[in-house]
């Protein structure tokens, strides 16, 4: 509308001409048969509300326009908008609803055009609604107030449709929804409020149902293959049409009802719970389980009780059968057993490495690594590893299972490679035993055999499996075996220097002569006989003590001749036999040079020994596998009253042989040994923390020992007491004259 001869423009016919320009966009947006706006028209229809707005008072008409563009939209939506909506339901309703809010949007565009002077000007100075918010709060006020509840109700019956396997116009479903977030203008309040609460009620009994149906019907894994598809579809769900803000929550909901609320029942499942996956190696399942339950708050708690409960009984019946099978050939094997362990506690400790393998790839690959089963899996081991084997302890199986690996003519016959492996495995293992000293002394024992007697396969395996357990248990756990191995190497550059100064003093010997020189403190301790040495022997030993004291004036050297070996020729009647036996048992023999029949007496006063060595070293010459002597009478059991001679119609198929020794149970004195130096260790952590502390409580004194000791030993409380009482007899320690419960250290 032009303006003439500068005459103001009235409000009526102003408005007149705009709303013949509204009612145009009306019958346009109506797809009735109009003619788009040309730019005259709009531009005609633009200057006409600047007019209105510039014209000086009285006629200056923004304020009325501005709540005339506000009645346009409202009498649209009165006349047009809501009586079309109002005939519809469902998906039909949905898409007119998204059909009416597409032409609102274009209608605001529109008139926020034609109106825009109103927004340059009038509205920044009054602080009000932009035209296009009024616009959009027109609908909200009116479209959406009306129609939110059944537009909700015809979203969630689209929903339940689609999670029962129907397809859906995901779209319509995404268009909708995001009508409910504009009209939040900014907020997702109303989403929240209108629409999300109801979806996650909805989705909660949908999925009760669901779960109450599955786990009646389903199994263990099938009830878990569903629970994840449906979970993925409901991620899938919020990434096709939710707000992201949804995902968190509507999760929440599925993984209560699916897992939290059926957790119980699901595990407990007879013949396809958890135990039962555990018992047939159900591992995709077991990582499946794994990926659901940690999901949930403490939901991994129960699988990871019951993943150890597994494993300990699995260990537990690995000791069962093994006891049994001890008990059971017991009464076949009267006497000592051979150091090495049994053929079924070898077994054993090949069967525990095996289980530790197989439940901690489990661990690692199903699980996850997490910490949580790496700590059920500590706990299971630690438990049944600690239990007695028949009547062995786990530590002195493992030591002796490492000696049947490290030692010459082992029944494990296995590659380098494969040593190396398995004994990283008993290492790791080890952690799992609270006696840790006791696998040392025993570990000790068979290293000081293997090293003294030859037996050792490999020097970089003993060095291998020593480096391991000092990163294991620490510096202190190996260095006396460290020692040992050293002690070796020093003994042959001793022995050699020994043969280089015998050779510088035209000095010879009537026999070959091999000493190998120890460290007390590092070697087992073993009992001092005073041997009556053959003379052939004698000026050997007095040689060598003599080349010693040259080099080594403030040492003792102590001849331990019970680890001794000697080479001795038998000159029998059909061949002569070279014979490997220990030095006493060499002895022995030698008396029979210079006598035909020697009586028991004889013999034992002859090398002066004691009664039960004396029995032992005849038992192997007379009554064993080798008898290179007759014993009259000629029983299997010496007496004191028996006669010896040299049996020589003695012969064998071969020129070399070894006479073995019977085997003596050393495991009493192992445990000794370890027992009397637990006294000393604990009294040495009870005098440190007393020298560091000063003062201190009885209670918070024995805790301290038992936490500084655990790693080697699980201390006893009674041993700690009666050793904090033998320190206040010996003035370390003296109690409180008020208080006799506290501990004082004295310097």
């Amino acid at each position: 509308m032009a303006q003439t001869d500068k005459l103001p423009i009235t409000l009526d016919v102003g408005w007149k001409f705009m709303q013949d320009g509204i009612n145009k966009l009306i019958r346009l947006l109506e797809a009735e048969d109009e003619t788009s706006f040309n730019a005259e028209q709009y531009m005609n229809l633009y200057t006409t509300i600047y007019n209105m707005c510039t014209q000086k008072p009285p006629h200056d008409y923004s304020e009325q326009l501005y709540s005339k563009y506000k009645d346009a939209f409202t009498t649209y939506i009165t006349e047009k908008v809501l009586p079309s909506l109002r005939e519809h339901h469902d998906e039909i309703l949905l898409r007119e609803l998204y059909r009416r809010w597409n032409n609102h949007k274009l209608m605001v565009r529109w008139l926020s055009r034609f109106f825009n002077y109103l927004d340059r000007y009038y509205v920044l100075r009054h602080s009000l609604h932009p035209l296009k918010d009024v616009g959009l709060i027109c609908f909200r006020d009116h479209v959406y107030v009306a129609m939110k509840v059944k537009a909700k109700d015809a979203l969630l019956r689209l929903i339940e449709r689609e999670r029962d396997g129907e397809l859906v116009d995901r779209g319509l479903i995404k268009n909708i929804l995001g009508i409910f977030i504009e009209v939040g203008m900014g907020s997702t309040d109303l989403y929240v409020k209108d629409f999300e609460e109801a979806l996650l009620t909805a989705t909660s009994e949908y999925y009760k149902k669901k779960a109450t149906a599955w786990i009646e019907q389903d199994s263990c894994p099938d009830y878990m293959v569903k629970a994840e598809e449906h979970l993925k579809l409901e991620e899938e769900r919020v990434e096709s049409y939710l707000h992201a803000s949804t995902k968190p929550k509507l999760l929440r909901e599925v993984e209560a009802e699916l897992l939290a609320n059926k957790q119980q029942l699901l595990l407990t499942k007879e013949q396809s719970g958890c135990a039962a996956l555990l018992r047939d190696d159900k591992t995709d399942d077991l990582a499946r389980m794994y990926r659901l339950f940690q999901r949930i708050t403490k939901g991994l708690d129960p699988v990871a009780e019951q993943f150890k409960g597994h494993v300990e009984a699995e260990g537990n019946r690995l000791v069962r059968e093994v006891t049994e099978e001890l008990e059971s050939k017991k009464e076949a094997a009267k006497g000592p057993t051979k150091d090495t362990g049994t053929p079924a506690e070898q077994q054993y400790v090949r069967s525990v490495i095996d289980l530790h393998d197989k439940y901690l790839t489990y661990v690692t690959t199903c699980f996850a690594n997490a910490s949580l089963f790496h700590k059920a899996l500590k706990e299971a081991f630690e438990a049944f590893c600690n239990k007695n084997v028949g009547s062995s302890s786990s530590a002195e199986l493992m030591a002796s299972f490492c000696d049947n690996l490290l030692k010459k003519g082992g029944s494990e016959k296995l590659s380098d490679e494969a040593i190396e492996d398995t004994l990283d495995k008993v290492v790791k293992l080890l952690a799992y035993i609270s006696d840790k000293d006791l696998f040392a002394e025993f570990y000790r024992k068979k290293l000081s055999r293997r090293l003294l007697h030859d037996k050792s396969s490999s020097d970089d395996h003993e060095r291998s499996i020593l480096s391991r357990l000092k990163q294991q248990c620490g510096a202190a756990f190996t260095s006396k075996m460290e020692g040992m191995v050293t002690d070796l190497q020093l003994a042959r550059d001793k022995q050699k220097a020994f043969q280089d100064w015998m050779d510088s003093k035209a000095k010879t010997l009537p026999i070959d002569v091999s000493v190998t020189v120890l460290t007390t403190g590092f070697w087992p301790t073993y009992k001092t006989i005073e041997l009556a040495l053959p003379r052939e022997m004698v000026e050997g030993v007095q040689l060598f003590a003599e080349f010693y004291d040259l080099e080594n004036k403030h040492r003792k050297l102590t001849w331990v001749y019970s680890l001794g070996s000697c080479m001795v020729k038998g000159n029998f009647g059909q061949k002569p036999i070279e014979m490997t036996m220990s030095t006493m048992q060499a002895a022995i023999c030698l008396l029979f040079n210079d006598a035909e029949e020697l009586s028991y007496k004889e013999i034992s006063e002859r090398v002066n020994l004691q009664d039960d060595d004396v029995l032992r070293l005849l038992h192997s010459l007379s009554c064993a596998k080798y008898k290179l002597l007759n014993k009259t009478p000629a029983t299997k059991i010496i007496g004191k009253t028996d006669t010896f001679s040299f049996n020589l119609k003695f012969t064998d198929r071969m020129r070399r042989i070894k006479i073995p020794l019977p085997p003596v149970d050393e495991k009493k004195k192992v445990i000794e040994d370890v027992d009397k130096e637990r006294k000393h260790t604990i009294d040495a952590a009870i005098v440190r923390i007393m020298k560091a502390r000063k003062v201190l409580q009885h209670q918070q004194l024995v805790m301290e020992v038992v936490s500084q000791l655990q790693r080697m030993f699980k201390p006893d409380l009674k041993l700690i007491k009666r050793q904090i009482e033998s320190l206040v007899d010996r003035e370390y320690l003296e109690r409180d004259k008020d208080n006799h419960s506290l501990f004082k250290y004295m310097a």
